[in-house]
């Protein structure tokens, strides 16, 4: 009998480190209040069925800031420290729209914050490269990733101006924060065909989200979209600002 016990305890042991570990699972309270903003999204008809799967299935509330439960889904960036904001929900779902991500793409974020953009990109492709300049931010965004099983969730704190060559080059790319100019490294480690979203203008003011495509032949087309908001891309973009 204890030969049996030993041996059933060593399968258990195993089966643990296969299966991943998630310390985290919505209420049905939570479930209902994401079910209710994404059928909203799905009434403007404005997002692919991919991008309305990606935000059911990740639990937005887990990677709101301790105490701002109640903003869970209002439709406006909340604060999260260090400077940086979540960008409201139904914005996360847009950019990750502009990128059209198929399952078999690597994305680079740049800006990491919260962890959620990332989550969300997860859903779609499980090649999700994310850069967070803060090193608090960075490190509580990839225990949230492991606590939700996210594991392949790659992160790691730099200037996200520089990009990732090690990883790259990127089928898509993703800016979470304003830049005056698109870095050139981004540029160079875009794949031919692949697409970067970004927000781009004043740092301090208001930008302009572009969608940027470079097209096979390596010449790149620029879509202007709509006026937004975003927090200032720090480290080398705001050298020239005394920043």
């Amino acid at each position: 009998m204890k030969k049996m016990f030993r041996v059933t305890g060593v399968v258990m042991c195993l089966v643990a480190m296969i299966l991943p570990l998630t310390a985290y699972q919505s209420s049905q309270a939570e479930l209902a209040r994401r079910k209710a903003a994404v059928d909203r999204y799905r009434a403007s008809g404005v997002f692919s069925e991919k991008v309305y799967q990606a935000v059911m299935s990740t639990p937005r509330e887990y990677f709101m800031p301790e105490g701002q439960n109640h903003m869970t889904y209002e439709e406006v960036p909340v604060a999260i420290g260090w400077g940086q904001t979540i960008t409201n929900q139904w914005f996360v779902a847009y950019m990750t729209h502009l990128l059209d991500v198929q399952p078999t793409d690597k994305v680079l974020e740049i800006g990491s914050g919260s962890g959620y953009q990332a989550a969300i990109l997860w859903q779609i492709t499980k090649k999700v490269y994310t850069i967070e300049i803060v090193s608090q931010l960075a490190a509580i965004a990839k225990q949230r990733w492991q606590s939700l099983g996210y594991s392949s969730v790659v992160g790691k704190a730099a200037d996200g101006y520089y990009g990732w060559a090690e990883y790259g080059p990127f089928d898509k790319i993703v800016v979470t924060c304003a830049a005056d100019h698109v870095p050139v490294y981004l540029m160079q480690q875009l794949k031919p065909g692949g697409v970067m979203v970004i927000p781009v203008g004043n740092p301090f003011d208001r930008q302009t989200l572009l969608k940027i495509t470079k097209n096979l032949d390596g010449t790149v087309r620029t879509e202007r979209l709509q006026s937004v908001k975003f927090v200032p891309f720090t480290g080398k973009m705001l050298e020239k600002y005394g920043k």
